[in-house]
């Protein structure tokens, strides 16, 4: 259930990839105590070591590559003399990640970047509670957040607020829900009927249909009948490519497209080529600015001769936020109260700032997919105005 709870912006497999490991060991047998000694968190050079726990063999061993590649890219990008990065292979379980931990820990690092799977962030939370070094990792699976474990991944829920905060700014009231019948799309049902009687919207419809089955066609006539009615309606459909498709056709069958509604989604749009659905263009969705991003794939494609995988933008970023901690005083602050500055971290996803309960809010724009390349209508914000609760 925890692999297909959460996307950060694209298909299936990153589904998996951030919200849980593909193949979850169940082992009990594992000891998660700390019995070996911990090395020294410098450098006979004086560097601060840190560690990156990345899924480096197995079926996700192309995305830790990338990962990798980009950590090493902001060491060099932002001078950071401070760190000495050493990656340690996560593999795809929790038991692998643990061990990776262990490896990580003994060998003196100050702080851990990764692991990229929920579940394996939440396999470290004992040993970070036993005085092991703090977790910073590249998950967005908000389960796996406790004080000590972040998560710097881009969750769906706040997606979700955010398109539905736009939608009510530009005068919409009714909403409605066509989304998958798992744990992720349950959870959008949740986020947005709790942004929309927050910000004092009706919720006029919710469909949720069978993920395997081919007929989407009766759903959608469902939710149509469901939703009548004369004032602007906003659907979220927060469906993946290639599933997209199928999705919204089955809606514009039922009389529900760009023309007649105001169609929204999350972070699974933000993907290549998006606008190559013509009944997607005009939707919304909340992601980060992607004009920061764009320079960054451009550095990268120039450095590796490949663009970056979509996820290796929080390697780059993690590694700015240790090269940040490592100047605030001698030797490095990297504890839980410097992790959490209420003033937060600029990065290419844009700003962000890490919570006490181990979650992170980041600023999102709000973005209408267009044939080409998408419109940002509602730039995100350069600051945080809010306190952190």
């Amino acid at each position: 259930m925890r692999q297909s709870l959460f996307a950060l912006a694209t298909a299936a497999f990153l589904l998996a990839a951030c919200g849980g490991s593909p193949k979850t060991s169940t082992s009990g047998t594992q000891s998660t105590t700390v019995t070996a000694s911990v090395g020294s968190p410098v450098t006979a050079s004086g560097k601060t070591r840190i560690a990156l726990l990345l899924p480096l063999s197995g079926r996700s061993a192309p995305v830790g590559q990338s990962l990798q590649q980009a950590a090493e890219m902001a060491l060099f990008d932002t001078g950071a003399k401070e760190l000495a990065l050493a990656a340690y292979d996560s593999g795809e379980t929790a038991d692998t990640a643990v061990e990776a931990y262990r490896k990580a820990r003994i060998d003196g690092a100050a702080l851990v970047l990764g692991p990229l799977f929920g579940t394996s962030a939440t396999a470290l939370a004992p040993l970070v509670g036993q005085g092991g070094a703090n977790v910073v990792s590249f998950s967005n699976d908000e389960q796996a957040a406790q004080r000590g474990v972040w998560i710097m991944g881009i969750a769906a829920p706040p997606q979700v607020r955010r398109v539905v905060d736009h939608a009510v700014d530009a005068g919409i009231r009714r909403f409605a829900v066509f989304a998958p019948q798992t744990s992720y799309g349950q959870q959008m049902v949740q986020a947005l009927e709790s942004q929309v009687t927050i910000r004092g919207g009706k919720v006029a419809a919710i469909e949720l249909f069978d993920a395997n089955s081919a007929d989407l066609n009766t759903p959608a006539r469902r939710l149509a009948e469901a939703s009548r009615g004369e004032d602007k309606l906003a659907v979220l459909v927060p469906v993946a490519p290639p599933r997209l498709a199928a999705a919204l056709a089955a809606l514009a069958a039922a009389g529900i497209d760009n023309k007649s509604v105001q169609l929204i989604g999350t972070g699974v749009w933000d993907v290549p080529n998006i606008g190559s659905e013509v009944m997607l263009r005009g939707a919304w969705y909340a992601a980060p600015d992607p004009a920061k991003r764009a320079d960054f794939e451009r550095r990268f494609l120039s450095t590796y001769g490949r663009p970056p995988h979509r996820l290796a933008t929080l390697a780059y970023d993690g590694v700015s936020l240790a090269g940040h901690l490592a100047r605030l005083k001698q030797g490095g602050d990297f504890s839980a109260e410097a992790i959490t500055n209420p003033n937060g971290w600029s990065g290419v996803d844009g700003i962000l700032r890490f919570l006490p309960n181990g979650r992170s809010e980041r600023a999102l724009a709000v973005i209408a997919v267009q044939a080409g390349p998408g419109t940002v209508v509602s730039p995100a914000p350069t600051s945080f105005t809010k306190p952190v609760n």
